[in-house]
């Protein structure tokens, strides 16, 4: 993939007449099976109308939501990983057919994608049980689907010029009010596709994923020092991606599977990285880091305008292929910053230690896992985690990820990619048999005009939603490097 919006020129969007076919389907709602209407758009391309939505008593169906199948392997035998990551892998792909078929306004998506869930689901026992493992009880049972409504979404069908609905319950902000959603939010300078509650290609986001920062009541608390805490800090420059690295892998996830993420990420640090990088590949690899003994990677889903304007993966897998489309934003600032725990010292990270903060999948899956924050420089006392912010004039759109600070002291990894870190309890402290590790803190701050016409990159089904960001990390400090970072934090020390 070549250059950034902001370092090279850009075709236009053209936007093809499309003939708009209406028909009645099937679908499975909250009450059971019921009738819907769905428009389909006949021959549709990237950033077309949306299409596949149906109303049920004023409800629409937007999206196809499945079990995390990753959440229940927490045993998988390390003989047996390689091959359940592949199938973990293929049953994303399946969800991303199935919700594609579903925006055309095929009829029976969910019958034909649980028949395949389930020899999937059947490859994943096997493996664990050839590597001598047993597969979780009931694993079978995870194969079903439903449709579900965006519920973020008007309750009844959107009429011309109508307001963007109220915020859901317990958000910070009224998103139903002024703060620039009173105008399509698809309106590019040149006259871009409206998209209205469509967002990127159809599906998401909508204007009600927006709130102005300044409705928001502050609501960040800090945990108090103790006795003995590790109170330094050790910042890591490696730029922000200016040189244009993308792909839609997740080596973490999903090794040695290509677009195994579905969307594209942003990458700096480590220049290795695909879906194919083995521990050696990146410790040998090239880095954008000053410090050159850092050759981590450090990476997360882009941040596109829907501007009307084709990005180079517009007809790509991770980009218009997987409704990812619009302006990739090259970040305005990028800090990485270690720092230390409030109750004692902390450890050092093992090589190649691998950690995910945020879940890809928290549209569907619930907020469990959901852990970036989203706020507007001059206003950082207020974060959002499901809703993107609309920030004054002269302010700028700021992604913040926490990740976790407690390593359960054996593995580099672990079946889910989860159960080998934890964080810290609200007083700080890590769970029994967990040892404190410096904290990664990603702190990514954007130029983007106060309009509702921005999102991150995401699965298909998952709608574009704030709630999905998340960011990846792999250690690759060498070991001397991560002692003197270590020691930094624990003497109460600044450094780079």
């Amino acid at each position: 993939m070549g250059r950034t919006s902001r370092q090279r020129s850009r075709k236009r969007s053209t936007l093809a007449g499309r003939a708009i076919a209406a028909s009645t389907a099937l679908i499975l709602g909250a009450g059971g099976l019921t009738m819907a209407n769905f428009y389909a758009s006949a021959g549709e391309e990237s950033g077309s109308p949306p299409a596949g939505q149906g109303w049920d008593s004023g409800q629409r169906m937007s999206t196809i939501d499945c079990p995390d199948v990753s959440q229940v392997l927490q045993n998988v035998p390390e003989g047996a990983r390689a091959a359940v990551d592949r199938e973990l892998a293929a049953l994303d792909t399946q969800i991303t057919q199935a919700y594609e078929q579903f925006a055309q306004g095929q009829q029976d998506v969910l019958g034909p994608l649980e028949e395949q869930r389930r020899g999937t689901l059947a490859a994943i026992s096997g493996a664990i049980q050839e590597a001598g493992g047993q597969p979780p009880e009931g694993l079978d049972s995870h194969a079903p689907c439903t449709l579900r409504a965006d519920d973020s979404q008007p309750q009844q069908p959107p009429q011309s010029g109508s307001p963007a609905p109220g915020e859901e319950p317990g958000q910070g902000g009224d998103a139903g009010q002024d703060g620039g959603q009173g105008e399509d939010p698809g309106q590019g300078e040149d006259g871009g596709q409206d998209q209205g509650n469509g967002g990127q290609a159809g599906n998401g986001p909508s204007p009600d994923d927006f709130v102005p920062i300044e409705d928001v009541e502050p609501n960040v608390s800090k945990v108090r020092n103790k006795r003995g805490a590790s109170r330094g800090s050790f910042e890591t420059k490696c730029g922000t991606n200016a040189n244009g690295k993308f792909n839609p892998d997740n080596v973490i996830v999903a090794p040695g599977v290509s677009n195994g993420a579905h969307h594209m990420h942003d990458y700096v640090g480590n220049q290795a990285t695909d879906a194919f990088s083995s521990d050696e590949d990146l410790a040998n690899g090239d880095t954008t880091c000053r410090n050159r003994r850092d050759k981590s990677t450090y990476y997360w889903p882009v941040l596109r305008i829907q501007n009307g304007q084709d990005e180079d993966d517009a007809q790509a897998d991770g980009g218009g292929n997987d409704k990812n489309v619009g302006e990739i934003q090259t970040p305005d600032q990028v800090t990485l910053k270690f720092v230390g725990s409030p109750t004692g010292r902390v450890v050092a990270m093992p090589r190649f230690l691998r950690i995910i903060t945020g879940d890809a999948k928290a549209f569907t899956n619930g907020n469990g896992n959901a852990n970036a924050s989203w706020s507007c420089t001059g206003f950082e006392n207020r974060q959002l985690k499901d809703k993107y912010p609309l920030c004054p004039e002269g302010s700028k759109v700021v992604r913040t990820f926490k990740f976790q600070s407690c390593w359960d002291g054996q593995n580099i990894d672990s079946a889910n990619h989860r159960t080998h870190v934890a964080f810290a309890d609200a007083n700080g402290r890590c769970p029994s048999g967990f040892r404190a590790i410096p904290q990664l803190v990603q702190r990514i701050v954007y130029d983007v005009p106060p309009e509702p016409n921005f999102a991150v990159d995401s699965f298909p089904e998952q709608l574009h939603k704030p709630v999905t960001d998340h960011g990846d990390f792999i250690n690759v400090f060498d070991d001397r490097e991560m002692r003197r970072l270590v020691n930094c934090i624990n003497r109460g020390a600044r450094c780079r």
